[in-house]
């Protein structure tokens, strides 16, 4: 503040005469209107040029005439081309290259940095503060006005030793490569802050509002992610409590979206005002297809009958389920496309969401048939049929991971008071927008108003791979008036969950946490697979209740001015403090 203070306070300098600064400017404009002009003319001659041989080299082809043969005219269209492509290259060019070669120091970068920090100390905003409130009409406080944004004053990693120093001038010259520090090292929190120091002296760029203290970056070594220089902090809200086949769960969402939780803490609400929600895992299988091919299209089917005859299916299991001790082959399912061959493998993969552990198995059984069928060439573990973080039909209609249905029936009473709609008007969107729009647009899967948004939240905040989102965002909802029209039944399908309780991100700390919420954390000893189902009926029955929420507050019209209310900041994001 008392920076403000004096530089707000700081007198301003009356002007200096303007007589030479005007004639310099006059003299500039002078310059470049002369240097414009044979810029333009060997523009304008390039492209004619260009259009000259194009127009020529049409006709030789149109009337057979050979193409090396060339007239004056086009000898001297050539050399034109080629002079005024080198004076192009050289006007467009050099400053390109000078960029690349003389890159500036670190010290110009600071002192940007600086310019930037003092403009952003006199710039005067509205910053308010909005808590997060349980239903969509809570209301707002009072906004107070603050004159001058805190900076983010956290102190920059500095290298605190002369041999740090050394390894950070050592990467920043390419001797060291950044990937290898952890290792040389021995200390991961020490290489994350060397590689970000050098980074930041490559780049010159400031990292200060990136953590880097506070983090175990030995959790993640050789399995979470490589070279990390930080960690980026996501909010944790809480939905619920679901009430769900007769128990309450409290589910963590990880989102910056405002009025995400706000809005599914109404649907759990609404459902659980209403009896609560019920659901049924239909089929629990991931999948892995790989891409072999045969000389012919007859050697491929061949493979094809091979695989789906009864007869074979238990030996492949036998040969499949070496590759762990939770690993269950369930079935395979081909796809022929020439003489290449689809082979869909499906399995149990206990509490984890089985990726790996369905390619060893996979691997196991294309060395098994490697014997029977040596003229096999396998070009993919994985071909695309499985399929994997893509959206896909295949998936829709066979299932990947757990396949689920939710369902609940919310009284009518609960439809006007809570959610502030009607049991007609949510029946008449529902078709109108999730059935009819979704297939106007020819939506794959995306029959639903927003259930991306909820599986997301919930992914990042127990440790699943978001990009599965894609596939496990799969999602139908349907709403139908029931009892007379008083009630409303509302259901959601959904038939790709990927999710899993032990393996990857689930293992760190803040995701584990948010698992333990749940009570899904780690694998279930007494019944192998039940912690990863639990969570996926979870995740749809939150699901259920956003959907349930959003279809409401677009059915009342309230979903501009929710989200003006909740999920709008005048907030300079570049002073946030993280």
């Amino acid at each position: 503040m008392e920076v403000c203070r004096q530089l707000s306070t700081k007198p301003v300098q009356s002007p200096k005469p303007t007589t030479k600064k005007i004639s310099f400017e006059e003299d500039s404009s002078t310059k470049a209107s002369y240097e414009a002009l044979p810029n333009a003319v060997f523009f304008v001659l390039f492209f004619s040029v260009v259009y000259f041989l194009l127009s020529r080299w049409r006709e030789k082809i149109r009337t057979s005439t050979p193409l090396h043969l060339f007239t004056s005219s086009e000898i001297v269209a050539i050399f034109a081309l080629i002079a005024s492509f080198i004076y192009l290259l050289r006007f467009f060019g050099i400053d390109f290259v000078k960029s690349l070669i003389l890159r500036p120091s670190a010290d110009v970068w600071n002192s940007e940095d600086d310019e930037e920090e003092n403009e952003a100390l006199l710039r005067k905003e509205d910053a308010r503060k909005v808590p997060c409130g349980h239903a969509l009409d809570c209301s707002v406080p009072a906004a107070p006005v603050i004159s001058c944004q805190k900076v983010f004053d956290e102190k920059p990693v500095r290298v605190t030793t002369e041999e740090d120093e050394e390894i950070v001038k050592a990467v920043v010259a390419g001797t060291i490569p950044s990937y290898s520090l952890e290792s040389k090292l021995g200390d991961c929190k020490r290489a994350a802050a060397i590689r970000r120091e050098a980074l930041g002296r490559l780049t010159g760029k400031s990292l200060s509002g990136l953590p880097l203290d506070g983090f175990d970056y030995e959790s993640i070594l050789g399995q979470c992610c490589e070279m990390p220089i930080g960690y980026v902090q996501i909010p944790v809200g809480i939905a619920g409590p679901l009430l769900l086949n007769g128990r309450e769960y409290s589910v963590p969402m990880a989102t910056t979206e405002g009025c995400l939780i706000a809005s599914t803490n109404r649907g759990c609400k609404a459902i659980s005002l209403s009896g609560g929600a019920s659901s049924v895992l239909l089929k629990d299988g991931m999948t892995r297809a790989p891409v072999v091919r045969f000389g012919t299209a007859k050697r491929a089917a061949d493979l094809k009958l091979y695989l789906e005859d009864s007869l074979n299916s238990e030996t492949l299991a036998v040969v499949f389920n070496r590759s762990s001790g939770f690993a269950r082959l369930q079935g395979i399912k081909c796809a022929i496309a020439g003489k290449n061959l689809y082979l869909r493998f499906t399995c149990s993969t206990g509490d984890a969401m089985g990726m790996n552990m369905v390619s060893k198995g996979v691997q196991n059984v294309l060395d098994f048939l490697q014997t029977d069928f040596p003229d096999m060439d396998v070009i993919g573990i994985s071909g695309n049929f499985c399929s994997d973080k893509k959206p896909a039909a295949v998936n829709w209609i066979e299932g990947r991971g757990k396949s689920v249905v939710c369902e609940a029936i919310v009284k009518g009473d609960v439809v006007r008071k809570v959610l502030k709609t009607s049991v007609e008007s949510l029946v008449e969107l529902n078709m109108l927008k999730n059935l009819t729009g979704s297939a106007m647009a020819g939506a794959l899967g995306g029959f639903n108003a927003h259930a991306s948004n909820i599986v997301t939240a919930i992914y990042i905040a127990t440790g699943q791979d978001p990009a599965q989102n894609v596939e496990s965002s799969h999602c139908i909802t349907m709403m139908e008036a029931v009892n007379d029209g008083n009630d409303l039944h509302v259901s959601v399908t959904m038939p790709s969950i990927e999710v899993g309780t032990v393996g990857g991100g689930t293992q760190l700390a803040s995701q584990s946490a948010c698992l333990n919420l749940l009570g899904v954390k780690g694998a279930n000893r007494e019944s192998p697979g039940a912690n990863s189902r639990l969570l996926a009926t979870i995740v749809a029955g939150a699901v259920l209740a956003g959907e349930l929420s959003l279809m409401s507050a677009l059915a009342a019209g309230q979903l501009v001015k929710s989200h003006m209310k909740y999920n709008r900041s005048s907030k300079d994001a570049s002073n946030t403090v993280s």
